[in-house]
C-alpha cells in the first residue's frame, strides 16, 4: 500500500521519495490523532496544513497543531500510542520521543521518528527500478501550541489516506493571519526564512482575504481597538 501511495507522486529521484514518504507519514499521523480524538481540544495549521489541504506547491516538514482553548497543562503524550499504532497497522515501525525542553515554553513538542521504514519498503519491492539506496533516518516534528491567540477560524477537511477522515483545520484567512505574522515578528529580525515569502506569494496570488490586525496582535497581548479602533480588513 505504501509503494503504491509513493508511486501516485511519480518521484523522478531520491529527494523526491523522501519528500513523498514523508507526507505519507504526516497524513498517517494525522489518522492516528483523528482516531484519538486529538481534533475535538486542537487545529492543524502552518506549512503542512496548507500543502495537505489547500494546494500549496512545496512540502513542508513539520505538524503544527494549535489548541482551541488555552491549556498550560496540554500535553501530547496520551496520543502517542493512537498514532504508533496507526503505523504498526500499515507495517511501519516508529517511535516517538517528547521534546525536553531546556527552558520554559507554551508549545508543547514531540518527533516521530522512523528508523526502518525505508528498509521495510526496499524488501516490500518498493521502487527498485529507480537504483535507490539506503535513506537517511525519517524524522517529523509535532508541535501544539498550546496557549494560542483566540480568534481564529477552523473547518473540517477531508483527507483520504490512509482512510477517508476529516481533520480540523484553520482556515485560509487564518492560516494568513499565522505567516503574516511569521514575517512581522519573527525573532531573528531580517533572517525571514525564503519559505515565507514563497507563501507570501501563494496567498496573494490565491486572493486570499488578508486577516484581521488583532488576530496577529494578540500574540504580544496588544489591544487591537485601543491602537487602531475597529478592526479592519485590508
Amino acid at each position: 500500500m505504501i509503494k503504491e501511495w509513493i508511486e501516485e507522486y511519480k518521484p523522478k529521484n531520491q529527494e523526491e521519495v523522501y519528500n513523498a514518504l514523508r507526507e505519507i507519514m504526516q497524513e498517517i499521523a494525522l489518522a492516528g490523532l483523528q482516531r484519538a480524538g486529538f481534533f475535538e481540544k486542537a487545529a492543524f495549521y502552518g506549512g503542512t496544513a496548507l500543502r495537505i489541504f489547500y494546494g500549496l506547491n512545496r512540502f513542508s516538514e513539520d505538524l503544527d497543531f494549535s489548541l482551541l482553548e488555552i491549556d498550560p497543562n496540554f500535553s501530547l503524550e496520551p496520543y502517542f500510542q493512537d498514532i504508533v499504532s496507526e503505523f504498526v497497522a500499515l507495517g511501519m515501525t516508529v517511535s516517538i520521543q517528547e521534546k525536553k525542553k531546556s527552558i520554559e515554553s507554551t508549545v508543547d513538542s514531540a518527533f516521530l521518528k522512523s528508523g526502518t521504514v525505508w528498509k521495510e519498503l526496499v524488501l516490500e519491492g518498493a521502487i527498485p527500478q529507480m537504483g535507490i539506496g539506503n535513506m537517511p533516518h525519517m524524522k517529523i516534528k509535532i508541535e501544539v501550541d498550546r496557549k494560542p491567540p483566540l480568534g481564529f477560524d477552523t473547518e473540517e477537511k477531508l483527507l483520504l489516506k490512509p482512510f477517508s477522515f476529516y481533520v480540523k483545520c484553520f482556515t485560509l484567512p487564518s492560516l494568513f493571519a499565522g505567516k503574516m505574522h511569521a514575517l512581522l515578528f519573527r525573532k531573528w529580525q531580517n533572517r525571514v526564512k525564503g519559505r515565507d515569502w514563497f507563501d507570501l506569494e501563494w496567498y496573494i496570488k490565491k486572493g486570499v482575504t488578508f486577516p484581521q490586525f488583532c488576530f496577529i496582535l494578540e500574540k504580544y497581548g496588544l489591544n487591537f481597538n485601543q491602537f487602531y479602533g475597529k478592526p479592519q480588513y485590508l
